[in-house]
């Protein structure tokens, strides 16, 4: 076997392993000089891909690692920030998630922990010159937000993404400080809005923004500081504003920036519109690059025609905040037959599901959200009969979120060639036949501990497990605990549930060891 054939099958092999639990010390060196090798490596941008390739030798490992300028870290506990820093010295870019997914849903928390001070306060001597921060179900202060605006000053681009504990203010030392700035996305986070006025600390020097996303902002904002940005800001290209831009006045705003790529829109009411329909067609025709709509709050049948000419080209539509009913969505998905992803309430029903399946062949990501998600008693919304339509007409279709109120076996089985989620083989199945499994999300279901436990050999490839509302005792997480000692084994405990019981159920690689932050109520065995 030649070398190449050797490099071959060790990547292959250690293609699912986090290269930070792996040393590289023993495989052999690489005949590729370091100045031929790191121009190489810079051109691979996938992380994973890059992963994989720092484990071939201890050349490629340093190679890589001196090259890499992003890092994306899943769970902000399966390393410390430490490692990362000694790991990669030259780091521009940094990818954050904290809490489980399920902490959308409420169901972790507020003071479970991932707060990203820790982070900074290292990030900040490490990587002076550190341009983007993406963060994702973190707590985040505005004391936070003014450190990261005062401690590193070439700083282009801010995300944060269902985060919670800071405020308006922490934005304002955002706007204020970071002369750079390309990028401010702030969407569905647990903020304390004071008023719309940080957006007139963006210095009327500043150009460069390219996104600017305050979608999820409650307070009216100062549409002429809106205007002028928007209109000095010739490069912008995503543009998500909040429910108190009407009709009008996003119109105006699309003619200063026919150049955006993703529109996130205000009001849709009658009551704000002064401007001919067809005045309002006609702008968003001229918009020739859009590929992304959002939004469109209280929406009208009679105003949602407008959107129509520019439809022909989307390829995601966002749905999520507008209750539209079956016949709008009908009537708007006539005019979308490029969508590859489509975001949408269950006020939608079976028969605006059936046009989905009609009108777009090329989807591949469908999510359908509960109007109500706590409304129990409510027979509206979607069953299997829909998921069965869209799953017939769509046969790109790889990504499903669906909540709905009624979902047969046989449905599934004609979706997923029957998969049922009825006893422990059903998790058990899932671990052993998905071999490129990464999250696993359980709630609500019947699996206990023998079906955790048919997952030992799975659990370290994986990044995480969450299980709540099952079948699982201290008695099982501990026998996993043991068995998987790089494993963090957290179980959060509620006031009235008994101590054998494990509610909810939190599991993920780690090479930093049990987090130095639990709160009383999280138990790490």
């Amino acid at each position: 076997m030649d070398l190449n054939q050797k490099r071959t099958r060790m990547v292959d092999r250690v293609d699912s392993v986090d290269p930070d639990l792996v040393s590289p010390e023993s495989t052999p060196m690489c005949p590729f000089p370091d100045e031929v090798l790191e121009p190489v490596l810079s051109l691979i941008n996938s992380h994973k891909d890059r992963s994989s390739v720092s484990l071939v030798c201890k050349d490629w490992y340093n190679a890589e690692r001196w090259s890499r300028r992003h890092v994306f870290i899943g769970n902000c506990y399966s390393v410390s920030p430490e490692i990362v820093v000694g790991r990669f010295p030259k780091i521009r870019s940094v990818t954050l998630k904290g809490k489980p997914r399920f902490s959308d849903f409420n169901l972790v928390p507020e003071d479970w922990g991932a707060d990203v001070y820790p982070w900074l306060s290292v990030l900040a001597k490490a990587y002076p010159f550190l341009e983007e921060l993406r963060l994702k179900r973190m707590a985040v202060s505005d004391e936070s937000l003014e450190f990261l605006a005062m401690n590193f000053p070439e700083f282009k681009a801010l995300s944060l993404l269902s985060c919670d504990g800071f405020s308006t203010d922490g934005l304002k030392a955002i706007a204020t400080h970071c002369r750079n700035l390309a990028e401010l996305d702030i969407q569905e986070n647990g903020i304390d809005d004071l008023g719309g006025d940080w957006l007139s600390c963006f210095p009327e020097t500043l150009t460069t923004l390219q996104v600017l996303n305050f979608a999820s902002l409650n307070s009216e904002v100062n549409f002429n500081d809106l205007e002028k940005l928007v209109t000095r800001c010739k490069s912008l290209r995503v543009l998500k504003v909040n429910r108190t831009i009407n009709l009008d006045q996003l119109q105006k705003l699309l003619l200063r920036a026919p150049q955006l790529t993703e529109l996130g829109t205000g009001t849709f009411t009658q009551d704000l519109v002064t401007r001919p329909v067809a005045d309002l067609e006609a702008t968003f025709g001229s918009c020739k690059n859009l590929l992304t709509i959002s939004g469109l709050w209280d929406t009208n049948s009679l105003y949602l025609p407008v959107i129509y000419p520019a439809c022909a080209s989307l390829t995601f539509l966002n749905l999520s905040c507008a209750a539209l009913r079956s016949f709008e969505l009908a009537m708007l998905l006539i005019h979308c037959k490029s969508l590859r992803r489509l975001w949408v309430l269950d006020t939608v029903g079976d028969m605006g599901l059936e046009a989905v399946g009609s009108w777009c062949p090329l989807l591949e990501e469908l999510r359908v959200f509960p109007a109500d998600p706590f409304e129990q008693e409510n027979v509206a919304g979607v069953t299997e009969s829909g998921f069965v339509a869209v799953s017939r007409g769509c046969p790109k279709l790889h990504y499903v979120l669906y909540f709905c109120h009624q979902m047969t076996n046989a449905a599934v089985a004609t979706v997923v060639q029957n998969c049922p989620g009825s006893s422990d083989l059903g998790l058990k199945y899932v671990l052993g036949g998905c071999p490129r499994l990464r999250k696993l999300e359980i709630r609500d279901c019947p699996f206990g501990n023998a079906a955790l436990l048919s997952g030992l050999t799975k659990y370290e490839s994986m990044r995480s497990l969450w299980m709540s509302a099952c079948n699982l005792t201290m008695n099982g997480c501990r026998v996993l605990a043991k068995e998987m000692p790089r494993l963090n084994v957290e179980v959060m405990k509620d006031e009235d549930s008994e101590d054998s019981q494990a509610h909810k159920v939190y599991i993920y690689r780690t090479v930093a060891g049990p987090r130095r932050d639990a709160p009383p109520f999280v138990l790490t065995l």
